[in-house]
């Protein structure tokens, strides 16, 4: 059943605005589609566009953000529930808790490393949820190129690569998530 969808995305906007208006335009369909957003609850760049969106069309929008994010004053404080927890590791185990499928829009390492450590536990089998990329503006092409790179090289197996969903319209992304079947995990 796919009720929450986990986001990760940039604490900026980026430079280019086509990166703001994605993050808006998520926000909304997932409003208007009843899923409850959970992101990492800052009210900045494009995760407080998309909780702001998504607040917009009466949507439900769930926060995760660490103590000491939370002292810099970068909490969004409209959210449906802002959970306020101890550290970064402890705010990637309950987003994981908490969705049913991810979502990455453009943003910089951290993005890159929560979605990488969702893939990585997908293929382990710690869970089986659907990691997906909204590929705006073409921003992961060249991310994808090297992951294509580590299945060729024999560093991935390619059923890891295929389970990745990356697409362009978010309309395609929640038929995928709702359509999604894991492979088998890596160690069995």
């Amino acid at each position: 059943m796919l009720n929450s969808i986990g986001i990760f995305c940039g604490s900026s906007a980026g430079l280019n605005p086509v990166y703001l208006q994605a993050a808006r335009n998520i926000g909304a369909f997932f409003a208007k589609n009843h899923l409850k957003i959970v992101y990492g609850g800052g009210k900045v760049g494009l995760m407080g566009a998309i909780a702001d969106a998504a607040i917009q069309h009466d949507g439900q929008v769930i926060g995760v953000m660490p103590q000491s994010l939370v002292e810099k004053e970068i909490a969004h404080t409209g959210l449906t529930k802002l959970y306020v927890v101890k550290d970064m590791h402890e705010r990637k185990y309950m987003m994981a808790n908490l969705s049913d499928a991810f979502l990455t829009l453009p943003g910089g390492a951290g993005t890159l490393e929560e979605i990488f450590e969702q893939w990585t536990w997908a293929q382990l089998g710690l869970h089986q949820k659907p990691c997906a990329f909204l590929n705006v503006n073409e921003y992961f092409s060249h991310l994808l190129s090297m992951i294509r790179r580590m299945a060729d090289e024999g560093f991935l197996k390619t059923e890891y690569l295929d389970m990745l969903i990356v697409e362009h319209k978010p309309d395609v992304i929640l038929e995928k998530f709702r359509n999604y079947q894991p492979p088998k995990h890596k160690w069995q």
